[in-house]
C-alpha cells in the first residue's frame, strides 16, 4: 500500500508557478492529486499549465492571495471545478531584503501582505468549507529565519515567524473539525532567490550547514508530501525544519 498516495484528493498550491511550490504541485501530481496552481504571475503560470498540459485534473488559476477577493474567487472556481478542497499549501512569497534602516514601508508591507496576510486570507476562505466538510489540510511553507531571524531581512524573518504562530492558533482552531494545520521551515535552497548570492556567501552558507549543501526544492516537496499523506495523520501545529542541519 502507498501511503503517499493522494488519489482523489484535491490540492491548491499557491505561488506555483516556480520554486518550492513548482515542485510540491509536481509530486502531489505525480502522487495522484488534482492540483490547482495558483499564481499572481499570469505569464509563467501560463507556462507552467501548458507543462502539465492536463486540463482534467489541473486548474490554473491567476490570483494575487494577498487580496480577499482574488482569494474568494479562486476557492469559489476551485470548488466548482472540482467540488472539494482537501488540502492547502500556503507557498506564495517573496523579499525584499535591506537593513530596518534603509528598508521602505512599502517594502515592510509587501512582504508582509504577500507572505504573512495570504495565509490568514487562504486558510480564513478554505478553512470555512473544510470546516463544513469535517475534513481538510493546510501546509504552510515558512523558513528558518522565521524562527532565527536575519540580518536585513526583517520583514520577511518577521512574515515567516508570523506564518508559524498563524499555524499554531490554527491548529488549535480547525482540531476539533479534523483539520490538520502544519508547516515547514526550510533553510537554503537552490532556487533563484538563492542563485544572485555571490560564491563566496554561499560556500559561507554550505559550511554552517551539517550536511554541507543547499537543499533542493524536492526536498521540501517530499515533506509537503509527507505532511499531505496518510502518514502523518497524527501530525498538527508542528513546524518542520527542512535545513540539512543548518540551525541545530
Amino acid at each position: 500500500m502507498n501511503n503517499t498516495n493522494l488519489k482523489n484528493k484535491v490540492a491548491i498550491v499557491t505561488g506555483a508557478s516556480r520554486g518550492i511550490g513548482l515542485e510540491i504541485a509536481k509530486i502531489f501530481y505525480e502522487n495522484g492529486a488534482k492540483i490547482v496552481i495558483t499564481d499572481i504571475d499570469d505569464k509563467t503560470l501560463s507556462i507552467v499549465n501548458k507543462e502539465f498540459d492536463d486540463s482534467k485534473n489541473i486548474l490554473s488559476i491567476v490570483s494575487d492571495v494577498s487580496i480577499s477577493d482574488s482569494v474568494t474567487n479562486m476557492i469559489k472556481t476551485t470548488i466548482e471545478k472540482f467540488n472539494k478542497i482537501d488540502i492547502l499549501v500556503n507557498c506564495a512569497g517573496i523579499t525584499r531584503d535591506n537593513l530596518i534602516i534603509r528598508m521602505k514601508e512599502n517594502d515592510w508591507d509587501n512582504v508582509i501582505n504577500t507572505n504573512l496576510k495570504s495565509v490568514f486570507l487562504t486558510s480564513k476562505i478554505a478553512g470555512r468549507y473544510m470546516m463544513k466538510e469535517k475534513s481538510g489540510n493546510i501546509i504552510n511553507i515558512s523558513s528558518v529565519v522565521g524562527i532565527t531571524g536575519n540580518v536585513g531581512q526583517t520583514n520577511y524573518s518577521a512574515s515567516k515567524a508570523g506564518v508559524i504562530g498563524m499555524t499554531k492558533s490554527l491548529a488549535k482552531e480547525f482540531a476539533s473539525r479534523n483539520i490538520r494545520v502544519n508547516a515547514i521551515a526550510p533553510g537554503f535552497i537552490d532556487t533563484a532567490m538563492t542563485k544572485n548570492l555571490k560564491e563566496d556567501a554561499k560556500e559561507q552558507l554550505i559550511d554552517a550547514i551539517l550536511l554541507k549543501r543547499l537543499g533542493t526544492t524536492k526536498d521540501i516537496a517530499n515533506a509537503a508530501l509527507f505532511l499531505a499523506s496518510s502518514l502523518s495523520d497524527y501530525i498538527t501545529g508542528q513546524t518542520l525544519v527542512v535545513d540539512g542541519g543548518m540551525i541545530t
